[in-house]
């Protein structure tokens, strides 16, 4: 029960700091718009391939979750309250917290870019709608999974901006070519069968990387 109140104050406080300032937000929703234009305005009067257009999703999907889940930690060192946190709460508390303030970030963040990619980019027909959001939810979960552990890792780094995208890439290709093949499937109209097996990968993934991360985040987070 502590876990869970500690958890949840910590999400409370992350949600809160957010929209007062709305400084994040605000540029990540300008980033989206921003790049979307520019793979519209690429496509001109082209016509490519559903694998083209569903791989380009996901890299506008990948880049804006880099951008906004960076500064997880980042924010906790720059104001000097990393040191509160560790005197009042465990580390298990924070990291929850903070894998919930992720997981809401980004779910919100791919919804936002999935609906305005299919909205703005006509070329991109998906068939089964069942495949696309399931494969846009648990994208979300594998981004955030992975992404709060890094966030943590690098949040000391003298070079934060940098390094979180060049660590983060090796970690999650394997979620992205899974969630690439499973957008494709979905503009293929296949059946939700036909996708079990990249969902298969894409709930291993996120098994495996929340696992690893709460087995190594005290040491993470105390050092």
């Amino acid at each position: 029960m502590y876990l869970v109140i500690s958890s949840y104050q910590i999400l409370l406080k992350e949600i809160v700091s957010e929209f007062r300032t709305r400084y994040a937000l605000n540029a990540l929703i300008m980033f989206v718009v921003v790049t979307i234009s520019m793979v519209l305005f690429s496509i001109g009067t082209e016509s490519p391939s559903q694998d083209i257009l569903s791989g380009t999703l996901w890299i506008v999907i990948f880049f804006s979750a880099m951008s906004g889940l960076s500064r997880t930690f980042v924010a906790e060192e720059e104001r000097g309250t990393s040191l509160t946190l560790r005197l009042l709460t465990s580390a298990s508390s924070v990291y929850f917290g903070k894998l919930f303030y992720n997981l809401v970030l980004i779910l919100a963040l791919s919804m936002f870019i999935a609906g305005s990619y299919l909205f703005i980019i006509k070329e991109f027909i998906v068939k089964s709608y069942d495949i696309f959001w399931l494969t846009i939810f648990l994208g979300s979960v594998g981004l955030a999974s992975a992404s709060t552990i890094l966030a943590a890792i690098i949040a000391k780094a003298n070079t934060k901006g940098t390094l979180f995208p060049v660590l983060a890439f090796p970690i999650l290709l394997p979620l992205l070519l899974t969630a690439i093949n499973a957008t494709r499937l979905a503009t293929e109209g296949a059946f939700f069968v036909e996708a079990l097996q990249e969902f298969q990968i894409l709930i291993s993934f996120i098994i495996v990387m929340i696992t690893a991360s709460i087995m190594l985040f005290d040491y993470v987070w105390k050092d």
